[in-house]
């Protein structure tokens, strides 16, 4: 009995953990989300805004949470993570209603250019969000279910490559139409996908390595999820 209890609490503070860096990672991505920077592979030389850099590492955690905790404490984290982008953006505007006093490193024009529209970018960022993250704990369940718990490339991959697509169309178009060409937001979108999905087939191996490690932590058979 006290093995199980201590497997419990393993499982708990694994959780918190791993909720932890998710909502992080999120709230990291619409902080410097407005810093666009060039990444070259050598192949292929990447446009991308610097919030995509943390971005994929939130389909990671998802990923895991869902493999081992299952879709409804998932979703739970994935809320989570949308309120406390609502937090952050109040308290965006929060500190940009008081002016900045004399001796202040960041004055005010230096703040509202870096966060000045940080209520159209998070806006956007958390409809995305919310879109392509529900989407993905959903196409997860669903090649999990359709192949019994086996082919974790499989149900790693396709639901990450349909919700980062999501993603990236709907966050791109909401932050740069009417200020940017449609020839330009696409080419963002291009970018910005093919980025997130180098990062999501490099992060397969470590999804099979984490979901594996679980499962013999918790003596989970494959497909197999906590319980309550």
């Amino acid at each position: 009995m006290v093995v199980i209890k201590d497997k419990r609490e393993m499982s708990k503070t694994i959780f918190i953990a791993l909720s932890a860096i998710f909502v992080a990672s999120l709230v990291t991505c619409n902080l410097i989300v407005n810093k666009f920077v060039t990444i070259n592979l050598g192949f292929k030389v990447f446009e991308i805004s610097a919030g995509i850099l943390p971005y994929p590492l939130t389909f990671l955690v998802t990923d895991i949470l869902s493999e081992i905790y299952g879709k409804r404490k998932t979703s739970q984290v994935v809320f989570s993570g949308f309120i406390a982008s609502l937090f952050v953006i109040c308290f965006l505007k929060l500190g940009a209603y008081f002016p900045a006093i004399e001796s202040s490193p960041l004055n005010n024009s230096e703040y509202d250019k870096v966060f000045g529209n940080s209520w159209r970018v998070i806006g956007s960022s958390m409809i995305a969000y919310l879109a392509a993250q529900f989407l993905d704990v959903k196409l997860f369940h669903f090649w999990k279910t359709l192949t019994k718990g086996k082919h974790l490339w499989l149900r790693n991959n396709a639901s990450t490559i349909a919700s980062q697509l999501t993603d990236t169309i709907l966050v791109t178009t909401i932050l740069f139409i009417g200020v940017k060409s449609n020839s330009d937001i696409f080419s963002l979108i291009i970018d910005g996908w093919l980025f997130k999905m180098l990062c999501a087939f490099i992060d397969t191996p470590i999804f099979y390595i984490t979901s594996a490690y679980f499962r013999k932590l918790f003596n989970l058979k494959l497909g197999e999820e906590l319980t309550d």
